[in-house]
C-alpha cells in the first residue's frame, strides 16, 4: 500500500478508534495499539509533509503558542438563563410558558447543568474549522487550536452533515480525572487547581495548546447553532449523537411539569455519584416551534431556565486562625480550615470580618464547623458545632496588640469594629494599596498582582502607587520569575492605564470609606483632579450621597501633603483622568439609590451597576430605608430579607432587564 493510502486508512482507523472509546464507551483497540498505529502515522506524516492534514488525529497535540486569542462574532448568539431556585420558581416558569403559548401542551427537555465552560464549534463541509468561548454571547475567543486537542471532539464528522454546521457544547473535567491532575501536580510540587471549572476553563484559555492537550478535558454537546432546522430539540440531540458528538445520556424527555419534578429529585439523589460536578438542572421547552413564539427578554430566553440545586453546606475543621492586614490597616481574622469540597469548590480558609464576627459566631481552633457556599458567594462559617466541643473547652481566639506583619500598635476606635494598624507605612498596607489600585475597577493594570505587588514592596521599588510608572524596563525584570514578555506586557498595561476615568482614578487612590459610587459622584460634581483638590469640606458634603464623614475622609486624604505629592507624581507621570458624563436627570433610575444582590446571569456585576449610573442612579453595597430598588439574583441572601423586611421594592433579574429597557 502506498503512502498517501496508507496514511489515510491509519487516520480513520484512529478516528474510529476515538470515537468508540470517548463518545461509545466500547473501545476496540487497547492503549498500546492505538499508540502503535498513531505513531506509525506520525512518521508517515513526517516523512512525507504533503499527507498531513488538518483534521488528522496527530494535529490535536496543538501547534505553537499563538500571541493572543483572535476575536469570534458568532454566527448566532449564546444566550443566558434565568434561574430558578425552588419547585415554586420553577412553577412560575411553567405558567409563564403556557400564558405566552395560549395554554398549549408543553413537553421539556432536562439536562444536568454541568459546571463547565460553554464554546460553539462549526465545521465546514464535515471538517472542524472554527471553535469559540461564549464571550459576551456575541463575541468570544477563538480557541480553535486548543478544541483540537480533546478527543472527544471529531475533527471530521460522520454521517451527511449539511455544508456549515455549527453546534454548542460545555468544556469541563470529570472528578476522578481531577483529583488525579491534582495528585501528579501536587508530587511535581506544582500548585494544585482549585476546582474543576476553572482548571477547565483555563486550560482551554492556554495560549499553547500543548499544555491544553496535557488536560483531561471533556465535553458535551446540547444545542444546535446554525446549519440545519428540527422540529423538536430532542431531535436536535439525536442528530449531535449521529454526527458523533457526544450528548450526555442524563437528557431526557419529559411530558409535564410533574416528570420534570421528579427528574429533578433523581438527579439531586444521584449528584455526587455522578462523574462530573453539576450545579442544577436546564429545563428547555421541546418544540422549536413554541421556541420561536416564546422568544427571548435581551440575552434571556422564554423558553428554559435553570433549576439550580439548593447550596451546599460542609462540615470541617479549623486548623488555626491568623490575621491578616489590608490597605486601610485594617486587621481581618481569618480560619484557615482543612480543604473542604462545598459548592463544587475546594475550601481551605474563609474570613471571619471582624472581632464582633469572631466573637458572635465564637470560632476557636479545632471547632468544627459548617462551611456554606452559595453559588459565587464567598465561603461562609454558618455556625460551629458546639456539641464537638471538648469537655474543657478551648480557649478563645485573641486579637493581637500589635500589628502582625510591621509590629506597631493596633487600635479600635469606639465606633467602629475594626481594628487597625497605626503605621501608614506597614509593608502589608503598601501592598494592598497597589494591588487595590491596579485592580479591574480602578486603573485595570493587568498582571500586576498580590505576588507582584508583595515583590516590588519587598525589593523598596515601589512606596507609591506613582513609583509604578517610574520603573524601567530593566527594573521589572530584575523581580523574582519576571520574564520579558510578562515584563512587557506590565509596561504595555501601565501605560494604557494612563488613559482612565475621573472615577477610577478617584477610587484607586484607596480614600477611606470611597467605593465606585462615591467615586462616580465626586467624579461628576467636580470634574477635574485640580476641582477635587481645591474643594472645601462644605464643597463635598453639598455632594449628593455623601455624608459627613465620607467628605471628611476625601478631605483629610487630599489635605495630606504625602498625598497631594503622589497625586502630582501620578499626573506628571501621564496618568490623565477624563471627566464623566453627567448623570441622567429623567428615567427609571434617575436620582435612585439601586442595591444588586445575589448572581445575575445576563451580565457581570460591573456591567450592572454601569447600566444603573448611565441612567442617573446609585449603586450602593447595604440596604437601608434609603435604598429605592433591590435586584435580586439567584442565591440572594441577607440583602433580599432585609429588603423584605424595610419593604423595599424588590425585582428579579428580569424584571430588572425590563426597567433598563
Amino acid at each position: 500500500m502506498d503512502a498517501p493510502a496508507r496514511a489515510e486508512e491509519l487516520r480513520q482507523l484512529l478516528r474510529d478508534a476515538s470515537h468508540r472509546y470517548y463518545v461509545l464507551d466500547a473501545p476496540t483497540l487497547s492503549d498500546a495499539e492505538y499508540d502503535r498505529l498513531f505513531r506509525e502515522l506520525e512518521a508517515l506524516e513526517a516523512a512525507h509533509p504533503e499527507l498531513a492534514t488538518p483534521d488528522s488525529p496527530t494535529r490535536r497535540v496543538g501547534a505553537a503558542p499563538s500571541d493572543k486569542f483572535a476575536k469570534v462574532t458568532h454566527l448566532r448568539q449564546m444566550m443566558s438563563l434565568a434561574n430558578a431556585m425552588s419547585e415554586e420558581e420553577l412553577a412560575e416558569f411553567d405558567a409563564r410558558v403556557h400564558k405566552l403559548l395560549g395554554e398549549e401542551k408543553v413537553r421539556y427537555v432536562m439536562e444536568p447543568k454541568l459546571d463547565g465552560l460553554a464554546v460553539t464549534l462549526t465545521w465546514r463541509q464535515g471538517k472542524f474549522v472554527q471553535g469559540a468561548t461564549r464571550g459576551d454571547g456575541l463575541i468570544g475567543e477563538d480557541v480553535t487550536q486548543n478544541l483540537r486537542t480533546i478527543k472527544m471532539i471529531p475533527l471530521q464528522l460522520a454521517g451527511a452533515p449539511p455544508e456549515l454546521f455549527e453546534a454548542r457544547g460545555e468544556v469541563f473535567i470529570n472528578k476522578r480525572d481531577f483529583v488525579k491532575m491534582n495528585e501528579e501536580r501536587e508530587k511535581a510540587g506544582e500548585p494544585t487547581f482549585v476546582n474543576p471549572r476553572n482548571c477547565a476553563a483555563g486550560s482551554l484559555r492556554q495560549l499553547d495548546p500543548r499544555m491544553t492537550a496535557q488536560r483531561p478535558l471533556s465535553i458535551y454537546f446540547y444545542e444546535v447553532g446554525e446549519g440545519q432546522e428540527f422540529t423538536t430539540h430532542w431531535e436536535k440531540l439525536a442528530r449531535l449523537r449521529e454526527y458523533g458528538l457526544r450528548t450526555n445520556p442524563e437528557n431526557e424527555l419529559l411530558e409535564s411539569l410533574d416528570a420534570v419534578k421528579d427528574k429533578y429529585r433523581r438527579l439531586l439523589e444521584k449528584r455526587h455519584a455522578l462523574p462530573y460536578e453539576i450545579d442544577g438542572t436546564v429545563v428547555k421547552v421541546d418544540s422549536e416551534d413554541q421556541r420561536r413564539r416564546l422568544g427571548a427578554v435581551s440575552r434571556t430566553p422564554r423558553w428554559a431556565i435553570a433549576w439550580k440545586f439548593a447550596a451546599e453546606e460542609e462540615a470541617t475543621t479549623v486548623l488555626d486562625i491568623q490575621v491578616s492586614v489590608g490597605r486601610t490597616g485594617a486587621l481581618t481574622p481569618v480560619a484557615f480550615l482543612k480543604p473542604v469540597h462545598v459548592g463544587g469548590v475546594t475550601v481551605s480558609r474563609a474570613t471571619l470580618h471582624n472581632e464582633d464576627e469572631l466573637r458572635r459566631k465564637d470560632v476557636r481552633v479545632g471547632d468544627r464547623v459548617f462551611l456554606r457556599r452559595a453559588g459565587d458567594v464567598i465561603p461562609e462559617i454558618v455556625r460551629v458545632i458546639v456539641e464537638e466541643r471538648p469537655p474543657e473547652g478551648r480557649a478563645e481566639f485573641q486579637m493581637p496588640r500589635t500589628c502582625p506583619v510591621c509590629g506597631a500598635a493596633v487600635v479600635r476606635e469606639p465606633d467602629e469594629s475594626v481594628t487597625r494598624c497605626t503605621n501608614l507605612s506597614c509593608p502589608a498596607q503598601l501592598v494592598g494599596r497597589l494591588r487595590h489600585f491596579a485592580s479591574r475597577l480602578a486603573m485595570d493594570i493587568s498582571g500586576l498582582g498580590e505576588e507582584t505587588c508583595a515583590r516590588l514592596v519587598q525589593e523598596g521599588l515601589v512606596k507609591t502607587p506613582a513609583d509604578l510608572y517610574a520603573l524601567s524596563r530593566e527594573q521589572w525584570l530584575s523581580l523574582e520569575r519576571m520574564g520579558d514578555k510578562s515584563a512587557d506586557n506590565l509596561l504595555a498595561a501601565l501605560e494604557a492605564s494612563k488613559r482612565t476615568s475621573l472615577k477610577r482614578f478617584l477610587y484607586a487612590l484607596g480614600i477611606r470609606m470611597v467605593g465606585e459610587a462615591t467615586a462616580l459622584a465626586v467624579a461628576r460634581r467636580f470634574g477635574k483632579v485640580q476641582a477635587v483638590l481645591d474643594a472645601s469640606l462644605d464643597d463635598l458634603q453639598a455632594v449628593r450621597d455623601v455624608g459627613p464623614e465620607v467628605a471628611r475622609h476625601i478631605w483629610t486624604f487630599v489635605q495630606n501633603a504625602e498625598n497631594r505629592a503622589a497625586i502630582d507624581r501620578l499626573l506628571q507621570a501621564g496618568v490623565a483622568p477624563e471627566a464623566e458624563a453627567a448623570a441622567a436627570t429623567a428615567g427609571v433610575f434617575a436620582g435612585k439609590t439601586v442595591v444588586l444582590t445575589g448572581t445575575l446571569t445576563g451580565s457581570t456585576r460591573e456591567e450592572a451597576k454601569a447600566e444603573v449610573e448611565r441612567r442617573g442612579g446609585r449603586v450602593a453595597g447595604s440596604v437601608s430605608r434609603k435604598t429605592d430598588l433591590v435586584v435580586a439574583g439567584a442565591d440572594s441572601g441577607s440583602k433580599l430579607k432585609k429588603a423584605q423586611e424595610l419593604g423595599v421594592r424588590v425585582v428579579d433579574e428580569q424584571g430588572f432587564r425590563e426597567l433598563l429597557k
